[in-house]
Protein backbone atom coordinates (compact mmCIF):
# COMPACT_ATOMS: atom_id res chain seq x y z
CA UNK A 1 0.00 0.00 0.00
CA UNK A 2 1.11 3.59 -1.10
CA UNK A 3 1.72 5.73 2.18
CA UNK A 4 0.77 9.37 2.85
CA UNK A 5 4.56 10.47 2.73
CA UNK A 6 5.21 8.45 -0.90
CA UNK A 7 2.43 11.06 -2.47
CA UNK A 8 4.43 14.08 -1.46
CA UNK A 9 5.25 14.48 -5.23
CA UNK A 10 1.49 14.93 -5.91
CA UNK A 11 1.90 18.52 -4.82
CA UNK A 12 4.55 19.54 -6.46
CA UNK A 13 4.46 21.99 -9.24
CA UNK A 14 5.01 20.39 -13.28
CA UNK A 15 7.35 23.34 -14.01
CA UNK A 16 10.28 21.35 -14.01
CA UNK A 17 8.89 18.56 -15.77
CA UNK A 18 7.66 19.54 -19.08
CA UNK A 19 8.58 19.06 -22.60
CA UNK A 20 9.34 22.51 -23.48
CA UNK A 21 7.37 24.38 -26.25
CA UNK A 22 11.09 24.25 -28.68
CA UNK A 23 10.81 20.34 -28.98
CA UNK A 24 7.00 19.78 -29.49
CA UNK A 25 6.23 19.23 -32.97
CA UNK A 26 3.41 21.48 -33.83
CA UNK A 27 1.05 23.57 -36.49
CA UNK A 28 0.16 26.77 -36.55
CA UNK A 29 -3.51 28.17 -37.43
CA UNK A 30 -3.00 29.12 -41.23
CA UNK A 31 -1.41 25.80 -42.21
CA UNK A 32 -3.09 23.43 -44.36
CA UNK A 33 -4.39 20.19 -43.64
CA UNK A 34 -1.42 18.81 -45.96
CA UNK A 35 1.46 20.04 -43.71
CA UNK A 36 -0.62 18.72 -40.66
CA UNK A 37 -0.22 15.43 -42.25
CA UNK A 38 3.38 15.62 -43.16
CA UNK A 39 4.03 16.98 -39.41
CA UNK A 40 2.19 13.96 -38.02
CA UNK A 41 3.08 11.31 -40.29
CA UNK A 42 7.26 12.54 -39.74
CA UNK A 43 6.58 12.56 -36.18
CA UNK A 44 4.68 9.64 -35.42
CA UNK A 45 2.58 11.70 -32.77
CA UNK A 46 -0.85 10.60 -32.73
CA UNK A 47 -2.32 14.85 -31.99
CA UNK A 48 -0.17 17.78 -31.89
CA UNK A 49 -0.92 21.49 -30.85
CA UNK A 50 -2.07 23.82 -33.37
CA UNK A 51 -0.61 27.34 -32.57
CA UNK A 52 -1.63 31.25 -33.37
CA UNK A 53 1.51 33.53 -34.69
CA UNK A 54 1.88 34.90 -31.39
CA UNK A 55 2.31 31.18 -29.73
CA UNK A 56 -1.07 30.94 -28.43
CA UNK A 57 -2.54 27.21 -27.60
CA UNK A 58 -5.53 27.19 -30.37
CA UNK A 59 -6.41 23.50 -30.13
CA UNK A 60 -5.60 19.97 -31.02
CA UNK A 61 -5.07 18.85 -34.28
CA UNK A 62 -5.37 14.40 -34.90
CA UNK A 63 -4.45 11.90 -37.58
CA UNK A 64 -7.97 10.45 -37.28
CA UNK A 65 -9.45 14.64 -37.53
CA UNK A 66 -7.94 14.62 -40.59
CA UNK A 67 -8.49 11.18 -42.24
CA UNK A 68 -12.11 12.10 -41.01
CA UNK A 69 -12.20 15.27 -43.22
CA UNK A 70 -10.93 13.60 -46.14
CA UNK A 71 -13.00 10.52 -46.71
CA UNK A 72 -15.73 10.36 -49.66
CA UNK A 73 -18.21 7.91 -50.26
CA UNK A 74 -15.69 5.59 -52.35
CA UNK A 75 -12.20 6.54 -51.98
CA UNK A 76 -10.34 8.63 -49.51
CA UNK A 77 -9.49 12.19 -51.23
CA UNK A 78 -6.30 13.02 -50.56
CA UNK A 79 -6.35 15.94 -53.15
CA UNK A 80 -8.46 17.79 -50.88
CA UNK A 81 -5.63 18.35 -47.88
CA UNK A 82 -3.96 21.42 -49.70
CA UNK A 83 -7.23 23.10 -49.84
CA UNK A 84 -7.98 22.47 -45.77
CA UNK A 85 -7.11 24.91 -42.91
CA UNK A 86 -5.56 23.13 -40.03
CA UNK A 87 -8.30 25.66 -37.71
CA UNK A 88 -11.43 23.68 -39.53
CA UNK A 89 -10.42 20.28 -38.58
CA UNK A 90 -8.76 20.81 -35.18
CA UNK A 91 -10.53 20.25 -31.75
CA UNK A 92 -10.83 23.27 -29.72
CA UNK A 93 -11.87 21.88 -26.19
CA UNK A 94 -8.93 20.90 -24.79
CA UNK A 95 -7.59 20.58 -21.17
CA UNK A 96 -5.21 22.97 -20.51
CA UNK A 97 -2.94 23.59 -17.18
CA UNK A 98 -1.18 26.09 -16.25
CA UNK A 99 2.67 25.82 -15.61
CA UNK A 100 2.71 25.77 -11.95
CA UNK A 101 -0.43 22.80 -11.58
CA UNK A 102 0.51 20.59 -8.98
CA UNK A 103 1.14 16.82 -10.24
CA UNK A 104 -2.17 15.97 -8.61
CA UNK A 105 -3.93 17.45 -10.78
CA UNK A 106 -2.06 16.57 -14.20
CA UNK A 107 -2.47 13.16 -12.45
CA UNK A 108 -7.03 13.46 -12.36
CA UNK A 109 -6.20 14.94 -16.27
CA UNK A 110 -3.72 12.37 -17.48
CA UNK A 111 -6.12 9.45 -17.11
CA UNK A 112 -8.08 10.02 -20.17
CA UNK A 113 -5.55 12.07 -22.38
CA UNK A 114 -1.74 11.09 -23.53
CA UNK A 115 -0.21 14.68 -22.26
CA UNK A 116 -1.94 18.11 -21.41
CA UNK A 117 -0.61 21.43 -23.03
CA UNK A 118 0.88 23.58 -20.52
CA UNK A 119 0.32 27.25 -20.84
CA UNK A 120 2.47 29.98 -18.97
CA UNK A 121 1.81 33.21 -16.75
CA UNK A 122 0.94 35.17 -20.10
CA UNK A 123 -0.94 32.33 -21.26
CA UNK A 124 1.65 31.49 -23.85
CA UNK A 125 2.08 27.93 -25.13
CA UNK A 126 5.00 26.56 -22.95
CA UNK A 127 4.79 22.87 -23.97
CA UNK A 128 3.43 19.88 -22.79
CA UNK A 129 3.26 17.15 -19.97
CA UNK A 130 3.14 14.22 -21.01
CA UNK A 131 1.59 10.36 -19.41
CA UNK A 132 4.80 9.09 -19.43
CA UNK A 133 6.63 11.84 -17.65
CA UNK A 134 3.77 11.34 -14.77
CA UNK A 135 4.30 7.30 -14.64
CA UNK A 136 8.23 8.15 -14.29
CA UNK A 137 7.42 9.59 -10.95
CA UNK A 138 5.12 7.78 -9.48
CA UNK A 139 7.07 4.85 -10.27
CA UNK A 140 10.18 6.70 -8.81
CA UNK A 141 8.26 7.38 -5.49
CA UNK A 142 6.81 3.76 -5.18
CA UNK A 143 10.21 2.52 -5.54
CA UNK A 144 11.99 4.51 -2.97
CA UNK A 145 9.38 3.64 -0.37
CA UNK A 146 10.53 1.91 2.27
CA UNK A 147 9.17 -1.69 3.16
Amino acid sequence: MISVNSTDFLHESIRDHIISSEKVAHVQIGNNAEHALLVLTKTGYSSIPVLDPQYRLKGLLSMGMITEAILGLERIEYERLSGMKVDELMQTDVPVIGINTEFRRVFDLLINHPFLCVEDEEEMFAGIMTRRVLMKKLKKAVYTMPR
